[in-house]
């Protein structure tokens, strides 16, 4: 596998299987100077870890971050950062009694015909979700980046689960309320809503998928190198590095082919002597660039694909036909878990772009 490293000046460095001793990741290219240590790590890694409701996986993982280099008294060295988390709560046996029966949805036989019996199959082994735990560590290191140079917030909430679906979002409600509930969505009037369906789905044995939007205030224009270097260009491949997701938007998305061009172009005011658009149907990106607008973007999750419902799949030792549920505990929807896997993602891209701009130097200021 070759495909674990993202960024090109800041750049983050994934390792770990979801069942194997630890998953962890380095960082390398971060600015000397960075005030960071393992509480500012922690908090964000509570947000995403298992076990939290009912509505989540009930596996039972501390993910406890360990740092383990590139930070001295309270500060980032400019050295690589590698940190870890231990996994503690994995039950192996039911992957060993499907392990030649490909579960449905997941990248079991795909995997199992590029890497032979050398693949990791516990769990997912390298294509689980729990994978993204090692991008939240090294988001944190590049949304403070952010927040403290450029003054840049991320924010990544849920705006639809199971077909329903929230509209007309506050900032503020936003910023207050999107980790206040299980669901992380800051419309209150529909959380309930919400996690009824999600038990609904559990109870009868499936899984329901939905949507993540991702917004960044405060960006600089000119982010972005075209053109197969552009701000969505990176930002998508990176947003598709994370298990289950299978569509990225920005803006208007797809919703703007539905409109002419006079009602999607985003039109030019001045506003306290700033150029700014009356709109952003463009979702802050023109031309692969940054506007100065607010990047705004929306991830699809798929329905979580270990589901206890029975499936049809293939007894790989005699090629016939079989069905198959998988036990265990799986989320029955992924997207509670996933506005700091967004976040992260989202930062460690703009930090990646800010440093190749020279927007941050290499040694941060006292």
């Amino acid at each position: 596998m070759s495909g674990n490293i993202i960024g090109e000046r800041f750049v983050a460095i994934s390792f770990g299987e979801s069942h194997g001793k630890c998953v962890g990741v380095i960082v390398d290219g971060c600015p000397a100077g960075l005030p960071i240590n393992a509480t500012d790590i922690q908090s964000k890694l509570d947000l995403r870890k298992p076990g939290q409701s009912i509505i989540t996986t009930q596996r039972k993982e501390e993910d406890k971050v360990e740092i383990l280099s590139g930070v001295f008294n309270g500060n980032t060295t400019g050295a690589p950062i590698c940190m870890l988390i231990w996994n503690k709560d994995n039950d192996s046996r039911p992957y060993e009694q499907m392990r030649n029966t490909p579960r449905p949805g997941h990248a079991d036989y795909p995997a199992m015909m590029k890497y032979g019996d050398f693949n990791d199959y516990r769990g997912g082994g390298r294509f689980s979700g729990r994978i993204t735990a090692t991008f939240v560590m090294a988001g944190v290191i590049a949304e403070k980046l952010l927040q403290q140079i450029l003054g840049i917030e991320i924010l990544a909430y849920t705006v639809e689960i199971g077909g329903i679906r929230t509209s007309n979002l506050s900032i503020d409600n936003i910023r207050k309320l999107r980790y206040s509930n299980d669901v992380r969505c800051p419309d209150p009037s529909i959380v309930e809503k919400i996690k009824g369906e999600i038990m609904r789905a559990k109870s009868e044995g499936d899984s329901l998928g939905g949507v993540v939007e991702c917004t960044a205030l405060n960006m600089p224009i000119g982010l972005g190198e075209p053109v197969f270097s552009a701000l969505e260009s990176d930002l998508s491949k990176a947003l598709f590095g994370i298990p289950a997701v299978k569509g990225v938007e920005f803006g208007s998305g797809f919703e703007g082919v539905k409109k002419r061009g006079s009602e999607n172009n985003d039109i030019y005011k001045v506003k306290n002597n700033k150029i700014i658009t009356m709109t952003n149907n463009s979702g802050g990106i023109l031309g692969g660039l940054s506007t100065g607008m607010p990047l705004l973007l929306r991830i699809a999750f798929k329905p979580a694909s270990s589901i206890a419902k029975k499936q049809q799949s293939i007894d790989l030792e005699n090629m016939k036909e079989t069905e198959i549920s998988v036990p265990g505990r799986h989320d029955p929807c992924v997207v509670p878990r996933a506005p700091p896997v967004v976040e992260a993602i989202v930062a460690i891209i703009l930090a990646d772009h800010a440093i190749k701009y020279g927007l941050i130097p290499p040694v941060l200021k006292r």
